[in-house]
């Protein structure tokens, strides 16, 4: 199976036994579920505003020139994206992993542009690295995470 057609394909959830006894499991599950709910949930407050009332004030004029129509418009978009990051990440966390990872990447980059928000910046890149180590945790075969998902 190539390394693409790996990553795609659908990962079921550890069960209940290997997640009681194995520290791999338990972190992959964890991050799973993190990385599944954060997403989303971000992603629909695009829509509701209920974190802020202005998602807008966080996206760089150089993003919001590539956006069509308004910040605000471009903002629903995001939200959208986000929506669809952490679906990915429910059904194969390989890839999913690495797309929230690169998704967060572009926060970054799109936090460091519009300035004042290096601490939010910091915080993201520490996510970047545990949506990694989800795509990683993916990937383990044996007695660990692997071991109740294939």
């Amino acid at each position: 199976m190539s390394t693409i057609a790996a990553a795609l394909r659908p990962v079921p959830f550890p069960s209940a036994n290997v997640v009681r006894r194995d520290p791999t499991a338990q972190a992959f599950l964890l991050l799973r579920v993190a990385f599944t709910v954060a997403p989303i949930l971000f992603g629909l407050d695009k829509f509701a505003g209920v974190l802020t009332d202005d998602w807008a004030k966080y996206l760089a004029p150089q993003f919001n020139a590539l956006l069509p129509g308004t910040a605000h418009t471009g903002m629903y978009l995001v939200g959208a994206v986000e929506v669809v990051a952490g679906i990915v990440v429910a059904v194969a966390p390989r890839f999913g992993g690495v797309l929230v990872a690169a998704w967060l990447a572009g926060i970054i980059v799109n936090l460091l542009l519009v300035g004042g928000y290096g601490d939010i910046a910091l915080r993201d890149f520490g996510l970047l690295i545990g949506a990694l180590a989800l795509s990683r945790l993916a990937y383990s075969t044996g007695t660990s995470a692997g071991a109740g998902v294939r």
